[in-house]
């Protein structure tokens, strides 16, 4: 018989999953269907025939199929050694380490370069890893409003004398609004105030930059930097994530960072696909420069249209629609007519700010970008507000 303080504590999570019911913030899997514009692989290379093949050849070699240990065990193989090395030079920085995601990678930096006496200035808009891993560290969180680079530069000034570590943690590409940080105005700062720069780069990674290198990169900045982190399960079409910095910074995360040091390693074979991934990614200019067109192209019509697309300037293009049950009607409208789209509700996004999130991809065309413009532009958002909406799109 289950006990009593079992039955408590499964009503409360009863009560508190009826709850987000109530609100339409309820979440669960659901698989896309249509053109789908909820995906993060930029370049298209999940589907591409030729990762597929250096995958089975790489599996193939392979001496095993797990990774059997973290890597300070039984874990450990040269071929992560040799992509590191390989990584390294693709973001311009002198080492590179590998986590088995991105989230662990910006948990176990953070948590290994920050402690209590330090203090941490985030981006109000920062990834729910950064946040995480500020706040795992117990530094002292200065949130500033987001890309506010005068307010930025205040909270710098007022402790510029303190004698602790002063590190500014933010995204490039922001993954809701889709807005780029201007890092070189960062550093400029980070370099008058003390203080050190940590950027994330999930979403300019293979997207942004001179070969895709991202928007450190692009900006001149790779030796600067105190960590870039760039994630592959986005356009690289794999899985896991890059420390990337001096050759000190990895040595000192090998011994501090948690999450690399009590996880199993991924297994060997893993190392071939992210490898033939940033091969083919590395060589796909023309399809990055399309994707940008059709994002500023396509972010044009829809502010000619009225609509409010935040400051996007990169392929994520938020279609702010404000009230939760407007957007999620929305969302179930467009997947009617054949769109893979999901409303965005808080509190991933800000309270009031529910949106249409639209991630643009090399694959996605003209034609669908324009069938899609169409069908926004008959959407009525008042009538949308008070609209009843499905259980499937309340799970989005």
């Amino acid at each position: 018989m289950p006990s009593e303080r079992r039955n408590k504590i499964v009503k409360e999570m009863e009560a508190a999953l009826a709850n987000l019911r109530e609100r339409s913030q309820l979440r669960e899997f659901a698989e896309s269907q249509g053109v789908n514009f909820c995906s993060n692989d930029y370049l298209g290379l999940a589907e591409d025939p030729r990762l597929k093949r250096a995958v089975m050849d790489t599996v193939a070699k392979s001496a095993r199929m797990g990774g059997t240990g973290s890597r300070l065990l039984s874990g450990h193989d040269p071929v992560w050694n040799q992509l590191e090395e390989e990584f390294a030079g693709f973001a311009g920085t002198e080492a590179a380490l590998y986590f088995s995601s991105g989230y662990a990678a910006n948990v176990g930096l953070l948590t290994a370069v920050l402690g209590n006496t330090d203090v941490v200035f985030s981006d109000a808009l920062n990834h729910a890893s950064l946040i995480d891993g500020i706040r795992l560290s117990g530094a002292r969180r200065v949130i500033y409003p987001h890309l506010d680079l005068n307010v930025l530069q205040d909270e710098l000034r007022a402790r510029e004398r303190e004698t602790c570590r002063r590190i500014i943690v933010t995204e490039s590409v922001f993954s809701m609004d889709g807005d780029i940080a201007e890092l070189r105005a960062m550093q400029n700062l980070a370099s008058r105030y003390g203080a050190s720069l940590i950027v994330d780069e999930a979403h300019a990674t293979a997207v942004h930059g001179p070969g895709g290198a991202g928007i450190v990169a692009q900006a001149g900045l790779s030796a600067d930097v105190l960590a870039v982190v760039h994630t592959c399960g986005k356009a690289l079409a794999s899985a896991g994530g890059f420390v990337c910095g001096a050759k000190v910074l990895r040595d000192y995360l090998v011994n501090h960072a948690r999450t690399l040091i009590f996880s199993t390693a991924m297994p060997p074979y893993f190392a071939g696909q992210i490898r033939a991934a940033l091969k083919f990614a590395r060589q796909m200019n023309d399809q990055r420069e399309l994707l940008q067109r059709k994002a500023r192209s396509f972010a044009a019509a829809l502010r000619s249209d009225g609509w409010d697309i935040s400051g996007t300037g990169s392929q994520i293009i938020p279609v702010i629609i404000g009230a939760n049950n407007a957007a999620l009607a929305a969302a179930q409208l467009l997947q009617q007519h054949g769109f893979a789209i999901r409303a965005v509700r808080p509190p991933t996004v800000p309270a009031g700010s529910a949106r249409l999130r639209l991630s643009l991809t090399a694959p996605i065309t003209e034609n669908a970008l324009q069938r899609l413009r169409e069908c926004l532009r008959t959407l009525q958002l008042p009538q949308l507000a008070e609209a009843p909406h499905s259980e499937a799109v309340e799970q989005a």
